[in-house]
């Protein structure tokens, strides 16, 4: 992948490559805006196949991060990193240092956070060596309970539009990656008696929604097709393309997983078979409200930060009623909302 062609195509401000071959660090961080404010964004840790599909991943992860920082009324900018390699191999408190110390680097254009394989204890190692971290256990902690709560919202709020009402007792949904996120998100959906269908690669996370929400495991090449109300993809990113969106079974795609959609020919797609795809960025936004709210002024609050993650709903319904009013995708409907709002801070 030609890195400059990448960045102009997406539109990225920085990216930086790093290592550190002592503690086996290798990672790419990926500072995409900063005109809102210094770019926030989780660092993945996953052994990528190739150095090509780590950046793939990370140049749109961290464009996303813009448009989700945006749509959730921060003042931030959006950016991500990815750490490549096994992380049950590689992670250490040396390790952290080192990688705390790139990050330190960028001087506050870039605060990073938890995500994928990433934890509150790692960035708690990360915070000895640089204070440009957020989520820390602290103050804010795991922010996965803040994103489950905003994607039940965000749920709730295109259940009310595709169903006629956000009540989801007796609905279907067929959860796809069990991690903080995905189990939370089943949390509440038992509590509102719905029926779960679930999968993840762990069978022991799968098990354990079995026993705790009475679940039915599905196996991984049944997860797309199975019949149900509401698919929610709670794992990686891209697990919907122009192929396989077309043998979806729900009609309402409500998930915590980044860039869910390969691209914007899936969303249109899915708005000609009539399935509503609420865009992840605007629904998956908990979390990083939680962790947001940390870096202004360090002030922290759970009551605030829960209100403004229920305001997910709210701006559900607007992305849902912005694609309505220019017979658009609700992807494009997103992007475009979002966008404004990140062109109105340059002025």
């Amino acid at each position: 992948m030609q890195v400059t062609k990448a960045m102009s195509e997406y539109g990225h401000e920085q990216i930086v490559f790093v290592q550190d071959k002592a503690v086996g660090l290798k990672a790419i961080i990926a500072v995409h805006s900063t005109v809102l404010g210094p770019a926030l964004g989780g660092t993945r840790f996953w052994d990528y196949a190739t150095e090509d599909d780590a950046l793939f991943d990370v140049l749109r992860l961290s464009r996303g991060m813009t448009l989700k920082n945006a749509a959730a009324g921060l003042k931030l900018g959006g950016g991500k990193a990815v750490i490549i390699g096994d992380p049950q191999k590689l992670k250490s408190r040396e390790f952290f240092h080192a990688y705390g110390k790139f990050i330190n680097s960028l001087g506050g254009r870039y605060y990073t956070a938890e995500d994928v394989n990433i934890g509150a204890a790692d960035v708690a190692q990360m915070n000895e060596v640089t204070k440009y971290v957020t989520g820390t256990p602290e103050v804010s902690g795991n922010p996965s309970p803040f994103t489950a709560r905003g994607v039940y919202m965000g749920m709730k709020a295109g259940a009310s539009v595709k169903f006629g009402s956000e009540v989801l007792k007796g609905k279907t949904v067929a959860v796809q990656g069990l991690g903080s996120v995905g189990y939370t998100l089943c949390g509440h959906l038992s509590k509102e008696e719905v029926s779960l269908k679930v999968h993840d690669i762990n069978q022991a996370a799968v098990d354990r929604a079995v026993r705790d929400f009475g679940a039915t495991a599905v196996a991984a090449e049944e997860i797309l097709t199975t019949d149900c109300d509401i698919f929610a993809p709670c794992a990686m990113g891209a697990v919907l393309n122009t192929d396989n969106a077309k043998r979806l079974k729900c009609k309402l795609i409500a998930g915590a997983a980044n860039n869910v959609l390969m691209d914007g020919a899936t969303g249109d797609i899915l708005k000609a078979m009539d399935i509503l795809y609420l865009p992840d960025f605007i629904i998956n936004a908990g979390g990083v409200i939680n962790c947001g709210m940390e870096i202004p002024d360090g002030s922290y609050d759970v009551n605030v930060i829960n209100a403004k993650v229920d305001q997910i709903y709210d701006t559900t319904l607007k992305i849902i009623a912005l694609a309505q009013e220019k017979q658009i995708s609700t992807y494009q409907a997103a992007d475009e909302y979002a966008e404004s709002i990140v062109m109105a801070g340059t002025k």
